[in-house]
């Protein structure tokens, strides 16, 4: 096929810079064809020569020379219980999309090699799929689930003692068949069993192991909590030789201890916390000054004094990497001898602290800081409840608190300098509710309520701010080795998605994707201030956002508009926050050398990327607790009618959000009134011939379908929509009306999914489990 001079030269170009991509525009101004005709030549060449297969489109838009080379990338395979998954090989870029049939034998959180079989045009709203190849790293050693016994025919004619249901993020098709090596559980009892035969490529589905501990049975109160524990290998115990060490701090401060520290036990210092609060880490004191600054004082508890470098309990910590906070307990980084002992700032006790003392003008600004080591008082021990109570007036708390009304009054006058201090910058601010688990002695959940923040939670959440990013810059503009909390550039792709998607709001966002500054998101969400869509569009933001991780490099805060930002004011229940804490001890001590400066450099990256692992750990583990106990919650509400909003649209379905928070599933053969096409770019379902459309935000009555409390499912059926205007969406509605009266098609049907081999066990579990049952199980091999 002959190609025409421009073509060529273009072609040409990409190939002699294989590695590179292009814009159009990059392209144009290379060849100099930025004129009106010349440029539709150019993209018509472009086009051409993408369908000739000559070239590539990136997930971005931008174009580079096909690669001859068979595309290869390494990286963590995240399952799903459908059969699909994603690999995260890049932090540059988007997922590779693994589809059904080509996850070969990989297992969540499997490190995985894989082959890139396509790229797909970003118009079509998808990224580039992948085919599993190799397993270069398996992630898990064990798997937690329910035991089902077998009976004794079973037991003689396979040689397995039953199978389990696994938790986690496994296809519903694995088998997991339990060896008679190792215990005997209960039937239905939570166990935690060990690999011995992983899925091969000839048999992805199939797993053997042993029963290495019974947890307890899936009925007792608290199992299910423990056993989310075990699935994520969040250790519940402490080992007995950090519980020794813990033991051996003594729980009154020696004098000795006070020595060469700013004594501020004679200044009005408070704590505001939770009622429940145990392990008080953060302080704090206000000053109105005479020319109108404020002086700023946020002391927190010195845990590194008492957590050496490399001790035991610095050991724990560090691969614990975070407190976990689950619906009705804490699994804490430090034993409570110190969170909740030595190191918490109870009220009238002497406390070991680092402060942060900020001396801040009327606009917000931090106009003088001094950072050292102290020892506090706290005079009251505050709760944020009392705090609101107090702001908004009420008479009685104030005489009750009198000694520091005053100062709560000119800590909110503060708050709300700084929160406007941060706006004005352009920081992202997301009100999305958060759900309140309310659970009774035995853990069963009885009620689920907003947590409510009023200016209490929020002046806290300032002065924190405030703190980090003092902290942050004071170590940046000295060039020392410091752990960083960032938060990057979102992804062009997402943000391109969500770009497209408020569209159907009546909303332009301004600005380039690859480059969009806070200030203009947050100036989109304001045009949705208090409209029914505000809140999902506000989530829907959030999802297209890059994760915030720790790192040694300061590469700033995205979400808060921030140059400079760490975590220092929570060191009791997160590591990087007390590594920092060890490094002001360290600077505070003396400047430190170049070679002193590489070492901690060196440190600290693993250090960084583990704690990040740690905390992504933590969240997987608090929102498997939350979906757990919501379908608990809604477990004998099957048949009730509840309002909610639409606050996902997928292509099997949509999720309705009730008003307490509790999500459901509307699968897409539910709608059973037309066929229902699902258009990505907008987030919408059409209907191809009633034109019917559901959109994200739209208001509806559902009924209560089914509940997995195995699955963490909740199923919905849909009763009534409620009126929505969807003038914004007429010329998608007109095209879809225009493909409608050209295609004459027989009718259509949703798909349907198949019953897996997992939905099967289940049924099993419920029943009995004898002879007759139409399922197969392989025989142990001998």
């Amino acid at each position: 096929m002959s190609l025409s001079k421009l073509e060529q030269r273009i072609l040409e170009f990409l190939q002699q810079n294989p590695d590179r991509n292009y814009q159009t525009n990059e392209i144009a101004q290379h060849f100099n064809y930025q004129g009106s005709k010349n440029f539709k030549k150019l993209v018509k060449a472009l086009a051409f020569l993408e369908r000739i297969n000559e070239l590539e489109v990136t997930d971005t838009g931008r174009f580079k020379a096909k690669s001859t080379k068979k595309e290869t990338a390494v990286g963590t395979f995240r399952g799903n219980d459908r059969g699909f998954g994603f690999i995260d090989y890049d932090p540059e870029q988007p997922d590779l999309f693994v589809p059904p049939g080509k996850v070969g034998n990989a297992m969540d959180g499997d490190t995985v090699e894989a082959t890139i079989i396509k790229h797909v045009n970003p118009s079509t709203g998808k990224g580039s799929e992948a085919r599993v190849d190799n397993i270069v790293e398996r992630a898990s050693t064990q798997i937690v689930g329910e035991f089902v016994a077998y009976d004794k025919e079973m037991r003689d004619s396979t040689g397995f003692l039953g199978f389990v249901i696994p938790q986690g993020k496994f296809s519903d098709e694995l088998k997991v068949e339990v060896l008679p090596d190792g215990l005997k559980p209960v039937n239905h009892s939570i166990v935690i069993v060990k690999i011995k035969e992983y899925p091969t490529m000839d048999k992805p589905n199939n797993l053997t192991g042993l029963v290495a501990k019974e947890i307890g049975h899936k009925d007792a109160p608290g199992v299910d909590i423990l056993a989310i524990l075990y699935q994520f290998n969040i250790p519940s115990e402490f080992p007995e030789q950090v519980l020794e060490e813990a033991q051996a701090i003594e729980q009154d401060i020696d004098p000795k201890d006070i020595e060469g520290r700013r004594d501020l036990r004679d200044e009005l210092i408070i704590t505001i916390d939770g009622a429940d609060a145990k392990d008080l880490d953060d302080a704090i004191s206000l000053e109105k000054l005479d020319n109108g600054h404020y002086r700023l004082g946020v002391h927190i508890a010195d845990v590194s004094h008492y957590v050496t470098e490399n001790s035991p309990i610095d050991s724990e910590a560090l691969a614990r990497g975070t407190s976990v906070y689950l619906t009705d307990r804490v699994v804490p980084m430090l034993p409570q001898r110190l969170s909740n002992g030595i190191c918490s700032l109870l009220p009238n006790e002497d406390r070991l602290t680092v402060s942060c003392e900020m001396t801040i003008d009327s606009n917000g600004r931090v106009v003088d800081q001094d950072i050292f080591l102290s020892v506090i008082n706290s005079s009251y021990r505050m709760t944020y409840t009392d705090v609101n109570a107090i702001l908004a007036g009420d008479e009685d708390l104030r005489k009750e608190y009198h000694e520091i009304s005053e100062m709560l009054d000119q800590m909110s006058e503060l708050h709300f300098i700084l929160e406007g201090m941060r706006q004005n910058r352009g920081a992202l601010s997301f009100e999305t509710p958060e759900a309140q688990i309310i659970v009774d002695e035995d853990g069963k959940p009885i009620d689920i309520v907003h947590r409510q923040r009023g200016v209490g939670e929020r002046l806290i959440e300032s002065f924190m701010l405030a703190a980090n990013e003092t902290i942050s810059r004071t170590y940046t503009e000295k060039d020392w080795p410091m752990i960083y909390r960032v938060h990057e550039q979102p992804d062009e792709e997402r943000m391109q998605r969500f770009a497209e998607f408020i569209t159907a709001f009546g909303v332009v966002l301004r600005g380039r994707a690859e480059s969009i500054k806070p200030k203009q998101l947050q100036e989109a969400l304001d045009e949705l201030s208090d409209t029914p869509y505000e809140e999902v569009v506000s989530m829907m933001m959030l999802r297209s956002m890059q994760q915030a991780r720790y790192t040694d490099e300061p590469f700033g805060h995205y979400g808060l508009a921030a140059k400079d930002y760490t975590h220092f004011t929570s060191p009791i229940r997160r590591y990087p926050d007390l590594m920092v804490h060890r490094l002001i001890h360290k600077y505070l001590e003396a400047t430190p050398t170049s070679e002193q400066k590489r070492n901690i450099a060196q440190k600290l990256t693993d250090i960084a990327d583990h704690s990040s692992k740690m905390e992504r750990r933590a969240v997987e583990a608090e929102r498997e607790t939350d979906a757990l106990k919501k379908a608990e919650y809604m477990l004998d509400k099957v048949g009730e009618q509840f309002e909610g909003t639409v606050s996902s649209v997928t292509s099997f379905g949509m999720f309705i959000q009730l008003d307490n928070t509790v999500e459901g599933l509307i699968s897409l053969q539910e709608l059973k009134d037309d066929y229902y096409r699902y258009d990505q770019q907008h987030l919408i379902l059409i209907g191809e011939n009633t034109n019917n459309v559901y959109r994200i935000g739209q208001r509806v009555l559902i009924e209560v379908e089914r509940v997995s409390i195995e699955d963490r499912e909740i199923d919905f059926k849909l009763i009534e929509t409620y009126p929505t205007d969807n003038k914004d969406l007429e010329h998608v509605i007109s095209e879809n009306k225009n493909r409608s009266e050209k295609k004459s098609r027989k009718p259509k049907r949703q798909s349907n999914n198949r019953q897996s081999f997992k939905q099967v066990a289940k049924q099993s579990s419920k029943g009995n489990n004898k002879k007759g049952k139409k399922f197969q199980i392989r025989k142990r091999k001998k």
